[in-house]
């Protein structure tokens, strides 16, 4: 593997300036494996293959480069590139901000779509009308259609919005429900609306969230939990024609 493939990636995915201390760990093997092995003989080649990736990043033709701070280096816009850079941060839509029982909703929909409010409200324990408005506002879901059963209720499902917050392609490549707590927990973990006390319903947009303090977890909304669920729900159109 390229040894400064590596060192961009690293230094493009710091969140602050990376020194080489820091950085040599992480590349060792690469350069043991390539018969350098000597402590001052890696630092050295480290240090030139950093400062070959800052001299590329240099070219006119390029937007972002490699600047030294506080003793690291770490990637940035240049200079002639900010006024652009703030017109499109102007641009982008105000992040979304959703409540826990909207988070919990949320997930019931995206592995159990098309799906019902009664259904989800069964599988969450709670109501969860409330929240549904402000998935749809913040178009992380759309309607699809009415369930042929007995009062024909609305069914839900995730939408392309869903789809970019999350990365995914498509909902096939929807992850394990514990891996979705994490996707959750890193896309919306700054932006969550503290849980208000039972006696102050939490207001989102407007409207009052089901409940109180719960969180987006395996135990509470498990993939048994919705297999059951599921299993229940496909005798239930037999039930309600005979009757």
């Amino acid at each position: 593997m390229s040894l400064k493939a590596q060192l961009e990636a690293i230094i493009y995915a710091a969140e602050t300036p990376i020194t080489l201390e820091q950085i040599i760990p992480l590349v060792k093997e690469t350069l043991v494996a390539e018969g350098v092995s000597d402590a001052d003989a890696i630092k050295s080649r480290v240090r030139s293959a950093v400062e070959e990736l800052t001299a590329e990043y240099n070219a006119p033709d390029r937007g972002i480069e490699i600047r030294q701070v506080a003793g690291g280096y770490r990637m940035s816009t240049k200079p002639e590139q900010h006024e652009v850079v703030r017109a499109f941060a102007r641009s982008l839509k105000p992040p979304v901000r959703l409540s826990l029982p909207a988070l919990e909703t949320l997930a019931v929909i995206a592995y159990k779509q098309p799906v019902t409010v009664p259904e989800i409200s069964d599988i969450r324990g709670v109501d969860s009308g409330g929240v549904i408005g402000t998935l749809l506002d913040r178009k992380l879901i759309t309607t699809a259609g009415r369930k042929q059963v007995i009062g024909r209720p609305i069914l839900y499902k995730t939408t392309k919005e869903f789809l970019m917050r999350f990365g995914l392609k498509d909902v096939n490549e929807l992850p394990s429900m514990e891996e979705f707590e994490k996707l959750v927990a890193e896309s919306f973990q700054s932006e969550l609306i503290p849980a208000e006390s039972a006696a102050q319903p939490e207001m989102v947009d407007g409207i009052a969230a089901s409940a109180g303090p719960e969180s987006v977890s395996a135990e509470s909304i498990s993939p048994q939990a919705i297999s059951e669920d599921a299993s229940a729900q496909e005798e239930e159109p037999a039930e309600e024609k005979a009757g």
